[in-house]
């Protein structure tokens, strides 16, 4: 049983989601039933926070519902013992006196024309008759955002035969309940005021949630029988059994366990290639895209595209890498990807230098693999060789390529790397200039080109790895400096260094992408992944907690990031000579095995997106993100191909 506040997570295929607790208590906003994501808009709304569910049985009542309310010290607890089981749906069974009741909880994925919507399905394994009271609560808010109740919501139902709809104002679409089973509807209007959410709370954020209820729904159940509300938006569900059997038939299976000859990763491996596609959806248009995590994150060009690899390559998943790697490229302006996807390239958010960069080793790791030459050399080279002409002429965010063939990017007020945390004070972790992996990714997009064909690039990828290596490299402490700055080199031992040791078009020499990898294991290692500062460092941070600005003072100064695996993995097995490769690939993968013991601790089959950087390492940040599971995918495969 994994702890009671470990979070389940469902998604719907279109950019929305369901997620909760172990234990049935809301602890953060997001946590809820479905918070959908409306077209034309890459926002998600609120939509069904949950149910008020009470059993009427022998004249008594019997309430299910657990909820910490503002001003009570403890969690009010149900009134009947529950259990959870994940696989393969979230599913709580509530005991009590003779009453067993389960209720199950799945999303039927948008397909085609067939929206998605959510299905709900209470059973009695009981040997008694029983009636279940149902309040369903409404968000009907911005899901990152917790307003008061609105005393204005109008509770008029509209009913159609076993659906029942309620729209509380113009603004706002219809929600339709649709119930198959013995059931009634009346609407009775009323807030609940008042959810307190602890790990808003922690987080130092607003934390107190008012809930909407317009109606109870009242179910009568057989022993032995059930009943299934659909919740959908504009039009009513026909056949809520049918769409609950249909999306539990999409469920992945539970795979056998791994035999005993298998890599130890391999449980890991089986684990995230399951949960896999909760990071991709059907963006407006039909554009498949990347999800950079949950609960919070939406479509994030950075982390789509170091997510990418592991989650399409990795799995043997080629079409799906070619189908998100062209639709970015409508999203492709003067030379930058978007950091922040909107519905369309004119509401997206450019303030990333390196997107492109991501999305440019993406497409050599698509080609490397053997996929696909002629989209490579028509379609993805063209969009490659614009990156590079908006560079050399210059671009946004201060990316400019200097007379060495080296890439400047950002200014001291703004950092657009992926170590991007603020204060009001500015960044935290200042690296305008020539961040190293800037450079490494740059020099890998220079050499990708010239080997398929763009010789007129030669001269200044020869320029930028010359002097990479000349301005880089740390001689009397084998590693590489984090960035260059007005001539100066930023000696702070971080992981982004393992990034030039990593990939395969590096001017580093096999001797050097070893000194990068002993130090980086030396100081950085941890066994959740790797710290973004050594801790010899007087700037290092070892816990990433409190409030927001404590959290960004934290997040890049020490905290530790599953993702910087991959690079670990590929950098430390292109740095081993090859009598020693057998022993370091059986050293990675026992590491790589340790990452199992987080699909249970805090996002269920997923690793959190951050873990402190002291010992013991706490999970923090989102509990599922892309790129955790892209990179850890990737790292498998690698110490798989070679075995």
């Amino acid at each position: 049983m994994p702890p009671p506040d470990a979070e389940w997570l469902l998604v719907d295929g279109q950019g929305g989601y369901a997620c909760g607790s172990v234990d049935d208590l809301a602890r953060r906003r997001y946590h809820g039933w479905w918070n959908v994501r409306r077209p034309g808009s890459a926002r998600r709304w609120s939509l069904l926070a949950g149910a008020d569910e009470r059993i009427v049985e022998r004249g008594r009542e019997l309430s299910l519902q657990h909820a910490h309310w503002h001003g009570q010290p403890e969690p009010w607890a149900p009134l009947a013992q529950r259990s959870f089981e994940r696989w393969p749906l979230p599913t709580w069974t509530f005991v009590a006196d003779g009453v067993r009741l389960t209720r199950s909880l799945v999303l039927r994925q948008a397909a085609g024309e067939v929206p998605p919507c959510l299905c709900v399905r209470w059973q009695n394994l009981g040997e008694r008759a029983l009636r279940l009271l149902v309040r369903p609560l409404f968000g009907w808010c911005d899901v990152d955002h917790l307003p008061p109740a609105d005393t204005t919501f109008d509770g008029t139902l509209h009913a159609r035969g076993a659906s029942w709809g309620v729209r509380p104002n113009a603004s706002l679409p219809t929600a339709w309940l649709s119930v198959e089973g013995v059931a009634a509807c009346r609407a009775e209007p009323a807030w609940y005021r008042g959810f307190e959410l602890a790990t808003d709370a922690a987080r130092g954020f607003d934390h107190t949630a008012d809930r909407w209820s317009p109606l109870v729904l009242e179910l009568d159940l057989a022993p032995g029988a059930d009943a299934v509300l659909a919740v959908a938006l504009d039009e009513p569900v026909a056949a809520p059994h049918l769409a609950f059997a249909a999306a539990l038939a999409a469920v992945p299976p539970l795979l056998p366990a791994a035999p005993p000859q298998a890599p130890e990763f391999a449980g890991l491996s089986a684990r995230l290639t399951r949960t896999a596609d909760d990071f991709f959806y059907r963006a407006d248009g039909g554009r498949l895209g990347v999800l950079a995590g949950f609960p919070w994150f939406g479509e994030w060009g950075r982390d789509v595209f170091l997510a990418l690899p592991g989650l399409t390559l990795a799995r043997g998943q080629a079409d799906r890498c070619r189908e998100v790697l062209l639709g970015a490229l409508p999203f492709l302006r003067l030379g930058l990807l978007p950091n922040i996807y909107g519905a369309t390239a004119d509401d997206s958010h450019y303030g990333s230098c390196d997107a492109a960069l991501w999305f440019a080793l993406a497409v050599q790791r698509f080609a490397d693999a053997g996929h696909d030459a002629a989209l490579v050399d028509e379609r993805l080279l063209p969009a490659l060789g614009s990156i590079v002409d908006a560079y050399v002429h210059g671009s946004d965010l201060g990316l400019a390529v200097d007379r060495d063939g080296l890439l400047r990017a950002g200014r001291d007020d703004l950092n657009a790397t992926w170590m991007d945390a603020r204060t009001a004070a500015g960044p935290v972790t200042p690296r305008a200039g020539l961040p190293v992996e800037i450079q490494a990714a740059w020099y890998s997009l220079l050499a990708f080109l010239v080997e398929r064909g763009e010789t007129r690039w030669k001269a200044l990828r020869d320029r930028c790895g010359k002097a990479f290596v000349r301005d880089f490299w740390l001689a009397d402490g084998d590693y590489l400096a984090d960035r260059v700055q007005r001539g100066e080199p930023d000696r702070c031992v971080r992981p982004n260094m393992l990034i030039a040791a990593a990939l395969a078009r590096s001017p580093l020499t096999t001797k050097q992408r070893a000194g990068v990898v002993a130090r980086a294991t030396a100081e950085l290692l941890t066994p959740c992944g790797l710290r973004t500062l050594s801790p010899h460092d007087p700037a290092y941070r070892g816990r990433f907690e409190g409030g927001p600005e404590a959290r960004d003072l934290a997040y890049h100064q020490g905290t530790v990031w599953p993702w910087l695996a991959g690079c670990y993995v590929e950098a430390a097995l292109r740095a081993v000579p090859k009598r020693g490769l057998a022993r370091e690939r059986q050293r990675l993968a026992t590491w790589l095995a340790g990452f199992a013991a987080e699909l249970e601790r805090a996002g269920l089959d997923h690793v959190s997106e951050v873990f402190d950087g002291d010992a013991p390492q706490r999970p923090g940040g989102s509990f599922a993100q892309a790129w955790n599971s892209g990179e850890l995918l990737r790292a498998a495969r690698l110490l798989t191909e070679g075995a």
